[in-house]
Parts: structure tokens; sequence; C-alpha cells
């Protein structure tokens, strides 16, 4: 396959960026995308230049730790799908791909591909640890929890933060990820102790990052490449509003 890439190149965070094109012209449609770059990658270094700088770790679609803008969607055409898990057989011979970072103010741009997502796990760490002893595994029928609750604990707990609902979101709102990381442990009875306090904390803490507020646009939804659904949205506003009404909201642990 023979493609075209328009690539942001990016020295550093205060550098100025542009769109750097670039030839391909051996790409075998079962490699992946990362795997395309890898190869591009290796033509720079032969020919001297710095190569592009891209997040990854396990290539599995699991981590979150992949991702930017491809063709102008957040990791890519195809849906349910991570930046690792696209493959090249997705676009045709000849085609002209644009990649760009995820387009944030939470998300400051390190370098070329790459920004900083440390603000989701902020969020994350705002909501704190559940007391619940953990202890070795109970028996399973031990914690009575309903079928129709522990599916949706794993639906939302299936969120890997790899910031696609962000980058996405006409808003840069990160109302899905909380929203997901809020409501996995407000489903089940371990994470009843600390509910309130936790919505309350995460909530703020995604306001004082400087994300922008849901307006229910359904973006961060369809590109979401584990599926969560925004009905987890809902779920979340409602267990920050017992909380509002009821609670005192402590203050934010300082990371």
């Amino acid at each position: 396959m023979k493609l075209t890439l328009n690539i942001w190149r990016q020295n550093g965070p205060k550098d100025e960026g542009r769109l750097v094109a670039y030839e391909m012209k051996d790409v075998e449609p079962d490699m992946s995308f990362l795997e395309m770059l890898d190869l591009l990658n290796q033509r720079l270094v032969l020919e001297g230049e710095r190569p592009i700088a891209f997040d990854s770790d396990c290539r599995e679609g699991i981590c979150g730790t992949c991702g930017f803008m491809i063709g102008g969607v957040a990791h890519g055409p195809m849906k349910m799908t991570t930046t690792c898990q696209l493959f090249m057989r997705n676009f045709k011979d000849g085609d002209t791909i644009f990649c760009e970072p995820f387009r944030s103010k939470a998300f400051p741009i390190v370098k070329d591909l790459v920004v900083d997502k440390s603000s989701l796990d902020r969020i994350v760490q705002a909501g704190g640890f559940i007391s619940a002893r953990t202890g070795a595994a109970p028996e399973a029928n031990s914690i009575l929890v309903s079928k129709a609750d522990a599916d949706l604990a794993m639906d939302a707990a299936a969120c890997i933060g790899c910031g696609a609902c962000v980058a996405a979101c006409p808003n840069a709102s990160a109302t899905l990820f909380t929203a997901a990381k809020i409501s996995h442990l407000a489903l089940l009875p371990q994470g009843q102790p600390e509910a309130k306090q936790r919505a309350l904390r995460m909530v703020a803490r995604m306001d004082e990052e400087g994300f922008g507020a849901c307006s229910n646009h359904g973006e961060c939804e369809a590109v979401c490449p584990k599926g969560i659904s925004i009905a987890f949205i809902a779920k979340a506003n409602r267990e920050y509003l017992k909380a509002a009404v009821t609670e005192e909201p402590e203050p934010l642990m300082r990371v």
C-alpha cells in the first residue's frame, strides 16, 4: 500500500508545531497503525531525522496509553478500536491520512503526538480508596450483588482512561471518564462507605483540571474504544446530586 501521512511534529510544549508530510510505499495491510509508524520511524532514524514521538505500551487495546487523532477522529475511523488495534487494511491504497495529538487544555502537548494525560490520573486519585477490607478472596455468594448491577459495574470498569472521550467532545469534557469511575464503585456494596465524598471530590478535581462541561453531544460514546455508555453520566449525576444536598465536600487531596 502507498499512503501519504500528514503528521503533527512539535519538538516540545513551548515550540510551534506543524504538519509534515511523509510518503509511505511499503505498508502491509496487516500492519497495525502503530506498526506502520514504527516502520516510518526506522526509516527516519536511518535518514538521520528525529523519529516521531507517540505513546504505546501493551499494544493489545487494554492499557489506554496509545491514542491520537487519525483523520480527525480519536483512535481513527473504526468503532470500538484503539489506535494499536487499528489495522492498515481499513484504509485504501493512496489514502492521505492526517495524524494529530488529542487537543485539550487539560492534555498539554509533550512532543509530536504525545500529550500529558496525567489529569485523568488525578481525577481517579481524588476519588480515594475504598475502606472495605479485601483480605483473601471471599466466597462469591457472601456479598449479594444483583446480576444487573454486577454487569453494569463491569461495563463502567471497562474504561481504560485513553482520553478519546475528551478529544472528541466539543467542550473537551472528561465527564464520561469521570462518570465511569464514579459509577462502577457506586453500583457495588464495597463502594458505598465513601460513595458521596468520592462523587464530590472527583467532580471537583475534574473541574479544577480545566475540562469543559458536558452538553450531551454524545461524541464521547461514539469514539470510546470500550463502548462506555453515556447512561453512566446520568448515573454519576444522580450520585453527585445526592451527595451535594447531604454532604459537605472534603478538601481535595493534593498529588
